[in-house]
């Protein structure tokens, strides 16, 4: 990638509306938009700031009016002398000021190439720069504090005190082998015990929050599950507002899952609600009941609807049915039709077939009653509370990353108690190291990069 050479790209959405902004950042990014401005001088302009004025053709014949925004390197996005154009939203005039430009000494971006100068001048780190595209992404509140977060250097930060740790007692004990002859040990090696034991714990934290950070990102998967007729689809609809399945007294409606999404206490949920559990002869509705327990095994959090009017018996061996694949996730029982029947015996008996940090909640589904609190429930269970200072690792490059540090801090450890030489022993402390800059960016190769930024927009 030549970074002598001066990019545009058009950085809002394609297609038409009231403004569009194109982007030229590049070491000749002031000379060549001069040639097609009619406006304030561009070499007297401060930086950060923006100006009426109007950009030609190669004719010399008027474009458009725009507001042209100067911000001068290193002190922009990319670290380099950066101009935003911001002109009227037609397609036409995007396409003739692409062209513009292009004539007048740029080249168009390719994609991601705006974050990837940015990572290259030391703007930002690699982390940072992947959460540039989740903040772009981000479909609820949590998914979007967490990308900020990221973008704002919380991994980063965290990360960057594990490293320049370890990389002290590293030095010490590769420092020891200038000694050798002499037996002296530089590396307190119950200190680096400790140090060891302590990032292993932390990285392993992070690595676990991955489970949450996909979830929020992409959005919890809930089952709703249960037998038929429980009013599975009456909740469906309850909790979207909408008739988006079908409904009727006749067992086995529902043949195959729905999905659909809603965005509950800032969290983004995918609802799935699948079809009712039970013996059937008939292949397609047994085709369905397969899909009920997929779909069941694949979520997050299992909204079990019983039937508040079914008798406790069959309530009691439909659980045993349920909870056996419900021990790593987060279970709800929805005690269904309370404006039908006293479900008091049904709440008081389920304590006994649950988890221990299961959920009950009783409501009529038809008439909505404690649907409300139902989605409060939802969403304290699903997730763990987020902040602006949570860091929860989101990205799957990252993770892997994660586990394979963690893999070398455990060698590391194993290597401590065995008393293995402190050369053999730093060997895994900088695989440890090489992982976790992997993440930031501080070790990374070009392929990696291409395939990191070729999933960006032109544009950013």
């Amino acid at each position: 990638m030549n970074y002598e050479d001066t990019i545009c790209a058009i950085a809002t959405p394609a297609g038409m509306g009231g403004i569009a902004v194109a982007r030229v950042s590049g070491p000749h990014t002031v000379d060549i938009v001069a040639r097609r401005w009619q406006g304030k001088p561009l070499d007297t302009m401060p930086s950060h700031t923006a100006h009426l004025g109007r950009i030609t053709d190669s004719q010399g014949h008027l474009l458009d009016q725009v507001v042209l925004t100067l911000y001068r390197g290193p002190h922009s996005f990319t670290g380099e002398d950066v101009i935003e154009i911001a002109c009227h939203g037609s397609t036409w005039i995007q396409q003739q000021l692409l062209a513009t430009l292009i004539d007048a000494g740029c080249r168009l971006a390719t994609g991601g190439e705006f974050t990837r100068r940015a990572v290259m001048s030391g703007q930002m780190d690699l982390s940072q720069a992947e959460a540039v595209a989740d903040v772009i992404a981000a479909q609820s509140q949590a998914s979007a504090r967490l990308a900020l977060n990221q973008m704002r250097g919380g991994l980063s930060s965290e990360l960057a005190a594990l490293r320049e740790r370890l990389l002290h007692f590293v030095a010490l004990m590769e420092l020891e082998l200038d000694f050798s002859e002499e037996d002296v040990e530089f590396a307190d090696r119950s200190q680096v015990t400790a140090l060891a034991s302590e990032i292993e714990q932390k990285i392993s934290r992070l690595a676990h929050s991955f489970d949450a950070g996909n979830a929020i990102k992409g959005g919890v998967p809930v089952a709703i599950v249960g037998q038929t007729n429980a009013g599975k689809s009456t909740l469906l609809n309850a909790l979207l507002h909408d008739d988006r399945a079908l409904v009727s007294d006749i067992h086995g409606t529902t043949r195959d899952v729905i999905e659909d999404t809603i965005t509950m206490g800032g969290t983004l949920f995918r609802l799935i609600d699948t079809a009712g559990i039970r013996h059937s002869d008939d292949v397609i509705e047994a085709m369905g009941i397969e899909r009920s327990f997929s779909k069941l095994d694949a979520a997050r959090l299992v909204l079990w609807v019983i039937d508040g009017t079914t008798a406790l018996d069959q309530v009691q061996a439909f659980g045993q049915q349920i909870i056996p694949h419900c021990h790593d996730k987060h279970l709800i029982a929805v005690v269904n039709k309370t404006d039908l029947a006293d479900v008091r015996p049904i709440v008081a008996a389920l304590p006994q077939l649950m988890p221990d940090d299961a959920h009950i909640v009783a409501i009529s589904a038809h008439t909505e009653a404690d649907v409300q609190r139902l989605q409060q429930v939802i969403v304290e269970a699903a997730l763990p509370q987020v902040d602006d200072d949570t860091v929860i690792i989101t990205n799957a490059r990252h993770y892997q990353a994660l586990t394979r540090a963690g893999e070398a801090i455990r060698r590391t450890l194993d290597g401590l108690r065995d008393g293995l030489p402190g050369d053999l022993v730093s060997q895994d402390i900088r695989e440890c190291l090489h992982h976790l800059g992997t993440i930031t960016g501080q070790i990374t190769t070009d392929e990696v990069l291409g395939q990191i930024f070729a999933h960006f927009c032109v544009g950013k």
